[in-house]
């Protein structure tokens, strides 16, 4: 598939099958993660897969909305960034999960980016408890959780007609 029709393609998903997605799938899921660049080449991401279903159930509450796909995924992979390797943690972890989100995709699965940094649970700091519920040590930080599964359904690919030219200027 081309990039561009790939990004197009690409939607997020929340609903998931119970059906269990292949080690071959897993595989080149981290594999793309492990290749997204980061500045100065520093690679301060590191990817935590999670598959036990209390553990997901338990992400699924880190945050007041938006994180219950972690509930019905198959797998979550919780991209954390070590901040003392690289000032860039936050920018290095986005590219990783957007890296995730095109691979998975690619693959036909479903996938949803679960915002973790700057989120809170009833007042109580949602990297904080992603940490404690991972136990993830304080110098490491979260971006985001990416839900990963079978989807109960594709979403319709986003058209050209979609996107707000507009948000484009040029200088000449």
């Amino acid at each position: 598939m081309d990039l561009l029709k790939l990004m197009y393609k690409r939607r997020s998903v929340r609903d998931f099958e119970a059906t269990e997605i292949t080690d071959e799938d897993l595989n080149k899921l981290l594999q793309a993660a492990l290749l997204a660049p980061t500045s100065r080449n520093k690679h301060p991401c590191y990817f935590i897969v999670v598959s036990n279903k209390e553990l997901l159930r338990k992400l699924s509450q880190c945050k007041n909305a938006g994180a219950e796909p972690l509930a019905e995924c198959n797998k979550a992979i919780v991209v954390i960034a070590n901040e003392t390797v690289s000032d860039t943690w936050i920018e290095d972890s986005s590219i990783a999960l957007i890296y995730l989100h095109l691979m998975a995709t690619e693959l036909d699965l479903g996938s949803c980016w679960i915002q973790i940094h700057l989120r809170d649970k009833d007042g109580k700091d949602s990297e904080k408890l992603v940490c404690e519920t991972l136990e993830i040590d304080d110098s490491h930080r979260v971006v985001g959780i990416m839900a990963i599964g079978i989807p109960k359904a594709i979403p319709e690919p986003r058209t050209l007609e979609d996107l707000d030219q507009n948000k484009v200027h040029f200088y000449n």
